[in-house]
């Protein structure tokens, strides 16, 4: 068993969760890259708020909390939040054919659905390995 590439078991969840119809945010923009991701949506995020805008941005790893990887108008995510982004993907993954997801897809899912409930101007997203599959 190795790592499941692609994005057909995370877009069919998220098709369930009702993100594929959802506006996360007014704007969204997707950091990709090999080096400085996390510091370029920093930077980002830093921008946006000093000119007022609402922000949610999303990257990993973590370096000493997971609340850290979602963070909502510049303040971390809350673990009620998390928990329910969590318990939300759960319900989506065994509706119907159960499928199975990663830790990343678990926990990106998750961030999407609170950044959906949150409605920010900016939505700020670090892409990951399957960012090449994004279309």
């Amino acid at each position: 068993m190795g790592i499941d590439l692609g994005l057909d078991r995370v877009a069919e969840v998220g098709r369930r969760m009702g993100l594929l119809d959802a506006t996360l945010a007014r704007r969204v923009i997707t950091v990709a890259g090999t080096n400085g991701k996390g510091s370029t949506v920093a930077m980002l995020e830093a921008l946006a708020r000093a000119h007022g805008l609402s922000t949610a941005s999303y990257t990993s790893p973590h370096l000493l909390r997971y609340n850290e990887r979602l963070r909502l108008d510049g303040a971390e995510a809350s673990d009620a939040m998390l928990i329910a982004g969590f318990e939300a993907v759960e319900a989506a993954r065994l509706d119907g054919d159960p499928l199975s997801l990663s830790y990343f897809e678990v926990g990106t899912l998750g961030a999407l659905w609170a950044i959906a409930g949150f409605q920010p101007d900016l939505a700020i997203l670090e892409v990951g390995l399957g960012g090449r599959w994004m279309r």
